[in-house]
Formats: structure tokens, C-alpha cells, sequence
């Protein structure tokens, strides 16, 4: 016996071709939100215990491989119609599940993840399977792993951390399961896509700085008020180094690669790969400069001062990351002074707004001369 399917899911949806313009919608931009804020808990979480990097790493890991997967599946399926607009507002609300459970994903908020997660995977799956059902494959694994993680929820110790290892590998390994044929991508939506969730981030960067004083509840003194703004210069800095050049390059570089498996790849690896330290840079930075503004004159605890600096170097080998991928020049500098913000690490065991301003010093001074390198580069 046939069951007939919906007419919003048999409507066959076919990619938007190179030459016609994909912009971001504002229900993507919505969608966005919900999902930084699920990235701002995991802010929450390690500033208030820099132990639970782990935890933070494997939520991470997942949460990124399915906000990836809609940055595609709207690339492929763009939400126009009202049915798909409803889908994506119903895995918002799975986001926010994941989000709320996040601060207790590994003991007690175990099951409200899965569960969220599910409707997320859910979802994403139907609204891909109508533009290709190559995906069948992919939704398969996105669900085992789903399924993998409510089994972690049941589950203690070593064999909790386990399963969730093997959730996160399950998906990662799915784009080699499935081959990279078959699955189109436009060039300006996703680097549109990803450069809202990084400049959304990085908005949630000085949030971080108004929570870390007091919420204006504090004093506004000379010491509050500057470091105010070197924490504000730092994410200013942060993105110059992703805006001012990169990403408009980079939507370049997906242009010219013509070739639709060259493509898939090069956005596999530089937008999903590169771009995973570069947003965990993003999130320690704010974890530790949410520390440092507390109590400026104070040392830092080592593990802010690991994720200050950690986070400024791992923001800047994702870079690096990202400018090799896609045939960008500059990467060797982005990487070298990445690794010289780790110098930083003891400066902060004496101040903590010492070690906030030499990391926001050191960046400055670092995109200065690649500003003057690239002008001096003949065109």
C-alpha cells in the first residue's frame, strides 16, 4: 500500500544556478541567532569551569556539524515557501532545547540534548531528501548519531564521553560515505551564510565584556571603562582579520572552482573545518575576556588565561587554515602570530587586563603589517 506524500515535500527543488543571485534570508538570519546563542552557553559553561573543555569540544563538534548542514540544506532548499519557512522555525525550537540543556548536557540536561538534536536532524533531513536523495545516506548517520547521544544520556563516566566520541564521529565521517557528488553549492550564500554566524559571534564577544563587569550593576571607573575597550579592540581585531580581506576573497576563490566536487570540498574543508577553531577561538576569547574584565587589576586563573590567549591563537591557525584551503596568500603570518599570543600565558599570572591588552596589542600590530604587506603586493 502507497501512502501519498505531502505536496511540499514532493515538489522537486532544484539548486540556483551560479549566475543568479542566493542571498541569506531573514529567517536565516533568525535561525542564526538561536544558534549563537546556543555557541554563547558554551561561552557560559567554560567561563564558569575552564574543566569542561571536553565537554565543551564534543558539544561543540556536534552542534557545528548540524548548523553546517543547514547552512547547506538552505543553499540547496532555500526557504521560500511557507512550509519550509514552518520546518526551519520548527528546528529553532530544537535548537533552543539544545541550548538550555547545554549548561547540563553531560549529567542531568543529557536527554533534553538528544531530544532537541532530534528535531533538528529531523527536520534537516526531510527539507535536504527534497533537493537530492544522495542525502538518504548522510540522514542515516545524522540520526545514528542523535540516537548515540541519547544513549550517552543514560550513560556515566568514561562510556558517557564514549558515545558521545563516536556521535561526533559518525557525522564527520558521513561527507566520505556519501561522495561529494551531487551536492551543488552557491558560492555567494555560503560565504554570507558563515560570515553572519562569525560577526554574530563575535557580537556575543562584547556581550561578554558588559557581563563580565557587572551587567552596568559595577563601578564605572578609569580601569573599567579602558578595559572596556581593549576587550572591545580585541574583538574589533578579530574582525578585521575575518572581514577586512578573507572572506570576500574566499567567495572569489568558490567561484572560479567551477568544478562541483572541487567546490563541495573547498567548502567541507574551509568553511566547516577551518572555520571550527575559528568560532572555539571566538568562544574561549569571550570566556576569558569575561574574566579579565571582572577583575582587571587581579591574576588571571590559569584556565582564562589559556583560553584568552588559546582562543586569539586558535581563531588565527583557523585562519590560516581557511587561507590555505582556498589559495589565499598570508597564512604562514596568521599561523606565527597565533602561536606568539600563547607567549601571553604567564603575563596574565600577574594581570589579568596586562594580558588582555598585550594579546589585543600583539593582533593589532600583527594585521598592520599585513595591511601594509598586501598594499605593497603588486596587484
Amino acid at each position: 500500500m502507497n501512502f501519498p506524500l505531502p505536496q511540499w515535500f514532493t515538489e522537486r527543488v532544484d539548486p540556483v544556478p551560479d549566475h543568479e543571485e542566493l542571498r541569506v534570508s531573514t529567517i536565516e538570519l533568525f535561525f542564526d541567532l538561536v544558534f549563537v546563542f546556543t555557541a554563547t552557553q558554551l561561552t557560559v559553561l567554560l567561563a564558569a569551569d575552564f574543566g569542561s573543555l571536553p565537554q565543551v569540544l564534543l558539544m561543540f563538534g556536534v552542534i557545528w556539524w548540524m548548523f553546517a548542514s543547514y547552512a547547506w540544506v538552505t543553499n540547496a532548499v532555500p526557504p521560500l515557501r511557507v512550509a519550509r519557512r514552518f520546518f526551519m522555525l520548527l528546528a529553532m525550537a530544537g535548537w533552543l532545547i539544545i541550548a538550555l540543556a547545554v549548561p547540563g548536557a553531560f549529567a542531568e540536561k543529557g536527554t533534553g540534548f538528544a531530544v532537541g538534536l532530534l528535531l533538528v536532524v529531523v527536520v534537516h533531513g526531510l527539507l535536504y531528501l527534497q533537493s537530492t536523495w544522495r542525502f538518504l545516506r548522510m540522514f542515516t548517520t545524522n540520526l545514528t548519531g542523535a540516537v548515540l547521544i541519547l544513549l550517552a544520556a543514560q550513560a556515566d563516566g568514561g562510556l558517557k564521553y564514549a558515545l558521545w566520541a563516536a556521535a561526533l564521529l559518525v557525522m564527520w565521517i558521513s561527507p566520505y560515505l556519501t561522495g561529494q557528488e551531487g551536492f551543488p553549492l552557491h558560492p555567494g550564500h555560503v560565504a554570507e551564510r558563515h560570515g553572519l554566524v562569525v560577526i554574530i559571534a563575535l557580537g556575543e564577544s562584547v556581550v561578554a565584556i558588559a557581563v563580565g563587569i557587572g551587567n552596568g550593576h559595577g563601578p564605572l571607573d578609569a580601569p573599567t571603562i579602558g578595559t572596556a575597550l581593549i576587550g572591545l579592540a580585541l574583538s574589533a581585531s578579530l574582525w578585521w582579520a575575518y572581514f577586512h580581506a578573507d572572506l570576500e576573497r574566499a567567495e572569489k576563490a568558490l567561484v572560479l572552482a567551477t568544478e562541483q566536487v572541487r567546490r563541495t570540498r573547498l567548502v567541507l574543508f574551509g568553511f566547516f573545518y577551518a572555520h571550527m577553531p575559528i568560532l572555539l577561538g571566538i568562544i574561549a576569547v569571550s570566556a576569558g575576556v569575561k574574566k579579565a574584565v571582572a577583575h582587571p587589576g587581579d591574576p588571571l586563573s590559569i584556565g582564562a588565561r589559556l583560553a584568552l590567549a588559546g582562543g586569539v591563537a586558535a581563531f588565527l591557525l583557523g585562519s590560516a587554515a581557511f587561507r590555505a584551503i582556498l589559495g589565499l596568500p598570508g597564512g604562514r603570518a596568521r599561523a606565527l602570530t597565533g602561536l606568539l599570543a600563547l607567549v601571553t600565558i604567564p603575563v596574565g599570572g600577574v594581570s589579568a587586563v596586562l594580558q588582555l591588552a598585550l594579546v589585543a596589542v600583539l593582533l593589532a600590530v600583527a594585521l598592520a603589517v599585513e595591511e601594509r604587506t598586501d598594499r605593497l603586493q603588486p596587484v
